[in-house]
């Protein structure tokens, strides 16, 4: 490895192979009609993001920051390719296994009166889902394009990086939010 270019395998090898588990489960669960496991996948990949978004944001983001550039860019490397999945399987299950849960309860209907707490859901979730897809993802995969030159823009690596750490704090504090009024549900 010379001073310019960074230790990267193929990208399918480091992608972690088992966040494909989570739209697998809550597919079976839609399948069977299985409130339990959608209820449980649901959670747990809603935990996950959440968790995710708030340690990328409030924790790894300050943590970079302190680093040199070669440091930043070292850790980038390794972490992205193993978050260009992860954060679209555990966002898509948590806010489609969210919108069959809501749906199979009868919250959907304008005259149930949980109504409201799934249109302030819906709202959250859309602009989440906006800002990963439209915004954090393809981000990523312009620092995954950059790592793969010869010599990789470091500058530029940092820059898209801390875009993205930024989002997923704001992603992060949207995740509290749709908590709060999830906890409405049940309250």
């Amino acid at each position: 490895m010379t001073e310019t270019t960074l230790p990267l395998r193929p990208l399918w090898r480091q992608i972690t192979w088992w966040t494909i588990a989570f739209p697998i489960v809550m597919v079976v669960a839609i399948a069977w009609h299985d409130i339990y496991l959608l209820n449980w996948i649901h959670v747990l990949s809603g935990a996950l993001w959440t968790g995710a978004d708030l340690f990328m944001g409030f924790i790894l983001g300050p943590v970079l920051r302190m680093l040199d550039i070669r440091a930043r860019t070292a850790l980038i490397a390794y972490l992205v390719p193993r978050t260009l999945l992860y954060f679209p399987m555990v966002s898509l299950t948590a806010g489609t296994s969210g919108w069959f849960l809501v749906s199979w309860f009868g919250f959907t209907t304008p005259a149930n009166p949980m109504y409201y707490l799934v249109v302030i859901s819906l709202a959250l979730v859309a602009v989440m889902t906006v800002m990963g897809l439209g915004f954090l993802l393809p981000n990523s995969l312009r620092i995954w394009r950059e790592l793969r030159r010869p010599e990789p823009d470091r500058e530029r690596i940092v820059r898209l990086n801390r875009i993205n750490i930024y989002l997923a704090g704001m992603q992060g504090l949207l995740q509290i939010a749709i908590i709060l009024v999830m906890a409405k549900y049940v309250s």
